[in-house]
C-alpha cells in the first residue's frame, strides 16, 4: 500500500487560475507523524504549504512536499502566478517575479486564497497550517505571516528574501502571532547583513516570536543542488541544506504540537 497519496489540485485565486501540487498520507500507512498527529481529530494532518521559488512551482517544491508527507503532514506547493505561468530563464523569472514583489497586497491576496485552499484539502486540520518557502517563496512565507491569516501556526523561510511590504498597499502591521523562522546563508547577496538587521526589527517591532539561524560561508538557494554560480550568488551547500531542513522539521513539530 502506498505511503501517501499525490494529486494536481487547481484554485482559483480571484480571477486567476492556479494549479498547485498536493501530498497527502494515507490513513493507517504508519508514516513519522508523532507531532503531526498530537492533537488532531481522527484522520486529519496538518498542513504545510510550500512556496516556490522564482520560476513558479516546480519538480523541487513537489518534492519538498513529499518530503513532508514523509513527517505526516500534508504538503501543498502553491502557485502564486497562475496555471501554466513558469519561467525557464533568469529574465523570464524576474518577469514573473518582480510584478509581485512590487504589489505585495496582490501577493498578499493570492497566498491568502492559497491558504485558504489548503485549509479545504480533505485531511486536512484548518486550525494547524504552516508554510514553507525558498528564495522568492522564503519571502511568500515570511508575508503569510505577515498578513496573519487564520489557522497559520508558524512558517519557514529557506534563503528568503526579507524586504517588508509597503504599508501604502497592505496597510499598518499587525502582532504576527505565527511563529517566524529564517535559515539563512550569511553570504547572501540578495539578503544582505543590513536587511538581516531590518528584518530582525520588523518582527521585534510586530512581536512575532521569531528566530534566525545563519550559516557562514553560505551564499543564496542553498537548498538547491542545481545551485552552482557563484558569480551570481547562488551556491549549494549540502551541510546547510541537511542543517537547515532538520531544523525545519523540529520546528514544525513544535508549532504544531
Amino acid at each position: 500500500m502506498p505511503s501517501h497519496h499525490e494529486s494536481r489540485l487547481t484554485y482559483h485565486a480571484g480571477s486567476l487560475e492556479c494549479e498547485g501540487f498536493v501530498s497527502r498520507p494515507v490513513v493507517g500507512t504508519g508514516v513519522s507523524a508523532t507531532a503531526a498527529t498530537a492533537g488532531s481529530s481522527p484522520g486529519s494532518h496538518p498542513v504545510v504549504l510550500v512556496c516556490h521559488a522564482w520560476a513558479g512551482e516546480d519538480g523541487f517544491a513537489n518534492e519538498k512536499a513529499r518530503s513532508l508527507t514523509a513527517q505526516g503532514f500534508i504538503g501543498f506547493a502553491v502557485d502564486v502566478y497562475g496555471k501554466g505561468r513558469r519561467g525557464s530563464s533568469n529574465d523570464e523569472n524576474m518577469a514573473l517575479m518582480s510584478p509581485l514583489v512590487d504589489d505585495r497586497a496582490l501577493l498578499r491576496a493570492r497566498l491568502g486564497a492559497a491558504v485558504t485552499t489548503a485549509a479545504a484539502i480533505p485531511g486536512a486540520d484548518a486550525t494547524r497550517i504552516a508554510a514553507i518557502g525558498y528564495c522568492f517563496g522564503g519571502l511568500c512565507a515570511l508575508d503569510i505571516a505577515r498578513a496573519c491569516l487564520p489557522g497559520v501556526r508558524g512558517v519557514v523561510s529557506f534563503h528568503g528574501l526579507f524586504s517588508p511590504p509597503d504599508a501604502s498597499q497592505v496597510g499598518p502591521q499587525r502582532p504576527i502571532a505565527a511563529k517566524v523562522l529564517a535559515l539563512h546563508g550569511w553570504d547572501d547577496p540578495m539578503a544582505t547583513p543590513e536587511s538581516v538587521l531590518g528584518f530582525a526589527r520588523e518582527m521585534s517591532a510586530a512581536k512575532a516570536n521569531w528566530e534566525l539561524d545563519a550559516y557562514g560561508g553560505t551564499m543564496h538557494a542553498f537548498t538547491n543542488p542545481q545551485a552552482n554560480n557563484p558569480g551570481f550568488g547562488t551556491v549549494y551547500s549540502a551541510q546547510a541544506d541537511a542543517r537547515s531542513w532538520a531544523r525545519a522539521i523540529q520546528f514544525l513539530g513544535e508549532v504544531f504540537a
